[in-house]
């Protein structure tokens, strides 16, 4: 028999079969040819909608655990996206975008990393005075299709638990990326206490992006409370992926400031549900907060 002749097709299509298994196991698979049918079903509402954009938000409240959902077409290739959401310092970086988050460490941990994180008011505080939430990163799949990354933390802030974020992500056909970003707590008493604290005080008249009705001036209300916030901490951190993605071809000196200024800008767009600072007091805040984080190990618990 010839060394160079080829294996029966059987066997030929048999080891097919188990490379393809191999580098797309059949879970991810199915998670990704989930994900491309969501896209399919939203498409008509990516395509027309208030944001004037390819994105669609969702929350929930079921059973005490609050969601908020973005899904998003980006215009960015599934290769970049998912080489760099993959990483553990990226999350960093994008959470640090947020004005609530007053630190970030990530500290690698087999296929992904535990994160420190303090969440905190929107103005200079000591990490004493913020919450501190430990998050696991864990890389669910990492394929050539498909992208899961998953954050979870037992405890959150504000008496909350059961704290996720998941970053789930597609290629599509025209070369772009369909990904779903989820944004998730659960709550008891304690937790329920706090919030109604935060709303009957700083939370008072904050909103959310879901229209619930008109008001007596023709004006759209929008959902407030649990739901209106989960909403709006789902919309910054989108905004701060895609700021994140939009200024990686900056010089790598400039990219911080850029990424700062870019989801600023962003979040203008939504100045009813988004607004919280001028643009100088973020960068400042930002800067400083930057510049203890890059200096500072976490404090001990």
């Amino acid at each position: 028999m010839s060394a160079h002749r080829r294996p029966p097709p059987i066997r030929y299509a048999a080891c097919l079969s188990l490379l393809l298994a191999l580098a797309f196991p059949p879970a991810a698979l199915a998670a990704a040819a989930e994900l491309r049918a969501t896209y399919a079903k939203l498409l008509p509402r990516l395509e027309n909608n208030a944001f004037q954009r390819p994105l669609h938000l969702h929350s929930r409240d079921v059973s005490g655990k609050v969601h908020g959902d973005v899904h998003a077409r980006l215009d960015h290739p599934y290769a970049m996206v998912a080489a760099m959401l993959a990483r553990p310092a990226t999350w960093c970086d994008i959470l640090f975008l947020h004005p609530n988050t007053k630190y970030c460490h990530a500290t690698p941990a087999g296929d992904g990393a535990a994160m420190t994180l303090y969440k905190g008011r929107k103005f200079d505080q000591p990490l004493e005075d913020a919450h501190r939430v430990d998050l696991v990163l864990r890389v669910a799949a990492a394929t050539a299709d498909y992208l899961d990354v998953r954050l979870d933390a037992e405890r959150g802030p504000l008496g909350t638990h059961d704290y996720h974020i998941g970053l789930k992500a597609v290629p599509l056909d025209d070369g772009r990326t369909f990904l779903h970003l989820s944004y998730t707590y659960a709550y008891g008493l304690t937790g329920r206490l706090a919030k109604q604290g935060y709303f009957a005080t700083l939370g008072r008249g904050k909103v959310g992006f879901t229209v619930t009705g008109k008001g007596a001036d023709g004006q759209p209300q929008y959902v407030g409370g649990t739901l209106g916030a989960a909403e709006r901490n789902a919309m910054r951190y989108f905004l701060a992926i895609e700021a994140y993605l939009d200024t990686l071809g900056a010089p790598a000196a400039e990219r911080l400031d850029r990424r700062l200024r870019a989801w600023f800008a962003a979040t203008e767009r939504h100045p009813r549900q988004l607004y919280e600072l001028q643009l100088n007091d973020y960068l400042a805040m930002k800067r400083r907060e930057y510049a203890r984080q890059q200096s500072s190990p976490p404090p001990a618990e």
